[in-house]
């Protein structure tokens, strides 16, 4: 509950305009780092790997926690209950932002082309290198299965 009254104070924010992903921070101003957060969201580029549904999950948290925090008293003002449910709040917009960045770092390598003595470079965030490496991992599965069917 300590970290609870830290969250109306003022300190620097992680913002994402460099790349980094933007998440709550107990000891920034919450308003402040909701606009940043929801630009971030917005914005496409930093939390480009998140689903319509975690960044409607994350607005809905924010606006909460933003009404929760309207009273005139602040977090000092707020029963036990409400506490908790800013920050079991906090927790799930901490939780999905971070996944989310790290799933939106785009890695970036320089390969050679079969046929080619020129490397390229080919930039994918960690998310599509995963999904390439499902896709080509299923594809390999299916291939089998039709081998093994073909030799029965």
């Amino acid at each position: 509950m300590l970290a609870l009254a830290a969250v109306t104070a003022s300190a620097k924010i992680d913002s994402g305009s460099d790349g980094a992903p933007t998440k709550l921070n107990l000891s920034g101003s919450f308003e402040e780092q909701r606009v940043a957060i929801i630009k971030d969201l917005d914005g496409g580029k930093v939390y480009s790997e998140i689903s319509a549904k975690e960044r409607g999950d994350v607005k809905d948290a924010l606006n909460r926690i933003s009404g929760a925090l309207q009273a005139p008293s602040g977090v000092q003002g707020l029963t036990e209950e409400q506490k908790t449910k800013v920050f079991n709040d906090q927790e799930l917009v901490n939780a999905i932002l971070t996944r989310a960045g790290e799933d939106s770092r785009l890695v970036c390598t320089r390969e050679k082309v079969v046929g080619s003595h020129r490397p390229t470079t080919q930039c994918l965030t960690v998310a599509e290198r995963r999904r390439m490496r499902e896709s080509d991992q299923d594809t390999l599965r299916q291939k089998n299965r039709i081998i093994l069917r073909g030799n029965n």
